[in-house]
C-alpha cells in the first residue's frame, strides 16, 4: 500500500512538472539559470547561520594540508557566491570554479567582503571537466552542496584527485537521501522532479556518501547529521573530508 502510495504522488508531482520539462526542451527554461544566483545567494545568509558552526568545524584543520612553504591553494567546485569564503584560513589562496557564470556578480561581493584570502580566478566550468586546472597544483578541494547537482559524481571525484597533490584533501558537505523508512525519504522521493527544476537540477534521493567511500581517497572521515532548521527535504546531510 506505501509502495503504491509513493509512487502514485511521485508520478503526480510529475505531471505537475509537465510545463517546467516543455520549458526546458524549448530552451526558456535557460532564463532560470539568471535568476538562480540571485536566489542562492541570499539564501546562502539563512544556510551560514543555521551551519555556523558545523562549517567552523568542518574547516578548522584545513591549514594541516598547506605546502610544505606555509602556502595554502584551495579549489573549490561550484564556488556559487563565496558562501565558504568567511570560514578559509588567513592567507589563503583560492581558485574559484561554478559552470553557472552569472554568479560571478555575487562571488565579487563575497570577494570583496572577504579580504583575508588571495583570488586566484574564477573558471567557468563543469566540475566533471576542469582541464583548465593542472595535475596535483593544490592542497584542498572544496565541494559544498554541489554533488547533488551535477550530472556524474563519480567524475567529479576523479577530477578533484587529479588536481590534488599527494596528500592534499577533498572536504564536503552534502545533503543526501534520508533512510527508506523514514517519512522524510517518502517526500524526497515524491517531490524530487520539482526539487531538480527549482534547485537547478539539485537531486535530493542522492547517497552520495557511497561515491566518496568507492572513490579511491586514502582516508575518509565521514559524519551523517541533521543540519538544524534546514527545511526537512534536506536535512540529513554528510560532512567531513577525504585524504588522497
Amino acid at each position: 500500500m506505501e509502495f503504491w502510495l509513493l509512487k502514485f504522488c511521485r508520478l503526480l508531482c510529475l505531471a505537475l512538472t509537465c510545463p517546467l520539462h516543455l520549458l526546458k526542451l524549448v530552451g526558456l527554461f535557460g532564463m532560470y539559470k539568471r535568476l538562480f544566483p540571485f536566489l542562492a545567494y541570499n539564501i546562502t545568509f539563512s544556510y551560514n547561520d543555521k551551519m555556523h558552526q558545523t562549517k567552523r568545524d568542518l574547516f578548522r584543520n584545513v591549514c594541516k594540508f598547506a605546502d610544505s612553504d606555509g602556502t595554502l591553494r584551495l579549489l573549490e567546485i561550484g564556488c556559487g557566491s563565496g558562501a565558504n569564503f568567511k570560514f578559509y584560513p588567513h592567507g589563503c589562496t583560492v581558485i574559484c570554479t561554478d559552470p553557472n557564470p552569472h554568479f560571478e556578480k555575487y562571488l565579487r561581493m563575497s570577494m570583496d567582503a572577504n579580504k583575508h584570502l588571495t583570488y586566484d580566478r574564477f573558471v567557468v566550468v563543469s566540475g566533471e571537466d576542469m582541464k583548465d586546472v593542472q595535475d596535483e597544483s593544490v592542497g584542498v578541494v572544496v565541494c559544498t552542496l554541489v554533488l547533488c547537482s551535477v550530472r556524474n559524481v563519480q567524475q567529479v571525484l576523479r577530477e578533484a584527485r587529479r588536481i590534488l597533490r599527494t596528500g592534499g584533501a577533498f572536504y564536503f558537505l552534502e545533503h543526501v537521501v534520508s533512510h527508506p523508512s523514514s517519512p522524510t525519504y517518502f517526500f524526497q522521493y515524491v517531490f524530487e522532479p520539482l526539487w531538480f527544476y527549482l534547485g537547478d537540477g539539485c537531486v535530493i534521493t542522492r547517497a552520495t556518501w557511497k561515491d566518496l567511500e568507492a572513490a579511491g581517497f586514502t582516508e575518509l572521515h565521514l559524519k551523517h547529521i541533521e543540519a538544524p532548521e534546514v527545511t526537512k527535504l534536506i536535512r540529513p546531510h554528510i560532512v567531513g573530508y577525504s585524504v588522497k
